[in-house]
C-alpha cells in the first residue's frame, strides 16, 4: 500500500500525517524541531514500507527538513503552501486551521496533484541562489541607508545633495558643515554614522560582486556568454531557475519568469495581457540584460529592438519582446549547459528554437489545440477545413 506523508514544518515543530490512497488517514504525529527530528520520524514512518513525503515550502521554512529526508534516502515532494490551503477549504470536515488538519491537507494535495517537484539534494545553483539573494539583501540596505543618510543631509544643508549621494561627495558635504547647537551635532554625528554605514554596504557589495564572479566561473555555465548576463545576472539566471529539466518547453520556462502572456479571453475575443506572475528576481534579470542591449548598438539585441520599433510597436511592447526573445535564448544555454554536464546523451524532452547568438526570431512549430471549435460545443457538423484552422493555435504574442 502506498502511502502518503504530509508534512507541515514549524520553526519549534513539525507535524505530519500519513494517508493512503482514499485519503484515510492512518497515522499522526507532532515532533519538535532539534537534532532528532528526522530520526523520531523515521522511526515513526517505518511501518510504511512504501511511503513518500510531502513537505509544505520545502524551498523556506521546511527546507532543512526536506533535505535531512533526502540525505537519509527517502522521496520527497515539495508541495506549494497554496496547493493545501485549497485543498482545506475545499475539503469538508477539516475547515479548521490547525497543525494536524494542515499536515493532512498536504498529504491530500501531493496525492491529488499532477505533478510535483521532487526535492533534490542541494546543488551549485542553491550556491548561486544564496549569493544572488544576499545581493539583493545587500543593495536593499544601501538604498536604506543613503535614503535615511539624505534626510539628515537636508536638515542640515539646504537642499543637502541634489544628485546621487556618493561617498566622496557626502564625506565632502559633512566636512564643511559646522554644528552651532546641539541639535545640529546630533544630526552630524548620526550622518557621519550612516556614511560609515554606506562605506561598509559598499565593501561588502564589492566582496560579494568578486564571489559572485568566481563561484559562476566554476560552473562553467554558457550563460554568462549572453550579451548583458554579467556574474550578478548570470548568478539570479541559474540560482532561480534550478533545474532546467523540470521546464518541458522554452514556453513554460518564459511563464516561469514572467516573459510570457497572459491569455484573458472571452467568447469570440482572443486577448492577452502583461504577466504580472512568474519568478520576479528572475525577470528582473532578463529585463536588465534587454535595457543593456539596447542601449548597446553593437549588441544583437539592439538591432531586434529597432526591427519592432520599425513594425510600428510601442517602445515598451518592443522590450517585452526582446524580454522574451532573452528569455529563449537563456533557456538555449541552460539546456545546452545540463546537457554538457550530464554526459553523452543529456536530457530528453526538451526542446529549444532560440538562437542564443543572434536572437533572431524562428517561427515555432504550430501547435494544435484539442478544445473543442464552437460548430462542435452546439451539436453541428464542423467543417473539415474550419475545424482544422480553428485548431491551430496561433504563436503566443510576447510580453513580460
Amino acid at each position: 500500500m502506498m502511502v502518503m506523508i504530509g508534512v507541515d514544518p514549524h520553526k519549534g515543530s513539525h507535524t505530519a500525517v500519513a494517508i493512503d490512497g482514499a485519503e484515510v488517514e492512518l497515522a499522526a504525529i507532532q515532533v519538535r524541531s532539534s537534532s532528532r527530528q528526522v530520526e523520531e520520524l523515521l522511526g515513526w514512518a517505518a511501518v510504511f514500507v512504501e511511503r513518500t513525503w510531502a513537505v509544505e515550502s520545502a524551498g523556506g521554512v521546511g527546507y532543512l527538513l526536506a533535505q535531512q529526508l533526502v540525505a537519509a534516502g527517502e522521496r520527497v515532494l515539495d508541495v506549494p503552501a497554496t496547493l493545501p490551503a485549497r485543498a482545506r477549504l475545499l475539503g469538508s470536515g477539516r475547515s479548521n486551521k490547525n497543525d494536524p488538519n494542515d499536515a493532512y491537507s498536504v498529504a491530500v494535495a501531493a496525492l491529488r496533484a499532477p505533478v510535483l517537484p521532487v526535492v533534490a539534494p542541494a546543488d551549485h545553483a542553491a550556491v548561486l541562489r544564496l549569493l544572488a539573494k544576499r545581493n539583493k539583501q545587500l543593495g536593499s540596505q544601501r538604498t536604506r541607508t543613503a535614503c535615511r543618510l539624505h534626510a539628515l543631509l537636508v536638515e542640515l544643508v539646504p537642499g543637502g545633495i541634489s544628485k546621487e549621494i556618493t561617498l566622496n561627495r557626502a564625506a565632502r558635504l559633512l566636512e564643511s558643515i559646522m554644528p552651532t547647537n546641539p541639535v545640529e551635532a546630533t544630526r552630524h554625528e548620526l550622518a557621519l554614522e550612516h556614511l560609515d554605514d554606506l562605506r561598509r554596504l559598499e565593501e561588502q557589495t564589492r566582496a560579494l560582486h568578486k564571489r559572485m564572479d568566481d563561484a559562476v566561473k566554476a560552473s562553467q555555465t554558457t550563460v554568462s556568454d549572453l550579451f548583458g548576463f554579467g556574474p550578478v545576472n548570470s548568478a539570479i539566471a541559474i540560482g532561480y531557475t534550478r533545474d532546467v529539466r523540470r521546464f518541458a518547453s522554452r514556453d513554460r520556462f518564459a511563464a516561469y519568469n514572467g516573459t510570457a502572456p497572459i491569455e484573458v479571453s472571452s467568447g469570440g475575443r482572443l486577448t492577452h495581457r502583461l504577466s504580472r506572475r512568474g519568478n520576479r528576481q528572475l525577470n528582473h534579470a532578463i529585463h536588465m540584460a534587454a535595457i543593456t542591449q539596447i542601449r548597446h548598438p553593437h549588441s544583437p539585441g539592439h538591432a531586434y529592438y529597432q526591427r519592432r520599433l520599425a513594425e510600428g510597436k510601442t517602445n515598451k511592447e518592443a522590450i517585452r519582446a526582446l524580454k522574451r526573445r532573452i528569455s529563449d535564448a537563456l533557456f538555449e544555454r541552460l539546456v545546452a549547459d545540463n546537457k554538457r554536464h550530464a554526459g553523452p546523451g543529456g536530457q530528453a524532452g526538451t526542446t529549444t528554437h532560440a538562437d542564443a547568438a543572434s536572437l533572431e526570431p524562428r517561427q515555432p512549430a504550430l501547435q494544435v489545440s484539442h478544445s473543442r471549435t464552437r460548430s462542435e460545443r452546439r451539436g453541428r457538423r464542423p467543417n473539415t477545413r474550419a475545424t482544422r484552422t480553428a485548431r491551430t493555435r496561433k504563436p503566443a504574442r510576447t510580453s513580460t
